[in-house]
């Protein structure tokens, strides 16, 4: 509601940092969640998200995959780009994406 909200009194372009946007939503708000987020970016606003969806991360326009695990075995950038160009890390795999 409040991105909704954001979107329709927006006079000027914003940054959205959202972090895991997606917890607890169905499958199906979360295909909404990435239309509005779609719409803020049509009109010009810039969305960082830290997500671990595999569908939103899918649709990113630009990924920062960070690792190699969890905690203290992560915090390096694996990999920073398009998602087509991922690779072998262990978010590539899981999203299948060919190099």
């Amino acid at each position: 509601m409040k991105i909704a909200k954001e979107l329709r009194d927006a006079t000027e372009p914003s940054i959205y940092l959202l972090d895991e946007p997606t917890t607890g939503l169905h499958l199906s708000d979360i295909a909404r969640l990435i239309s509005v987020l779609d719409d803020l970016i049509d009109h010009g606003h810039t969305v960082v998200i830290f997500e671990h969806n595999l569908e939103v991360i899918g649709v990113a326009d630009w990924l920062i995959d960070l690792g190699p695990g969890p905690g203290r075995h992560g915090g390096q950038v694996l990999y920073s780009g398009v998602v087509d160009g991922i690779g072998d890390t262990a978010t590539g795999r899981a999203l299948q994406v060919e190099p």
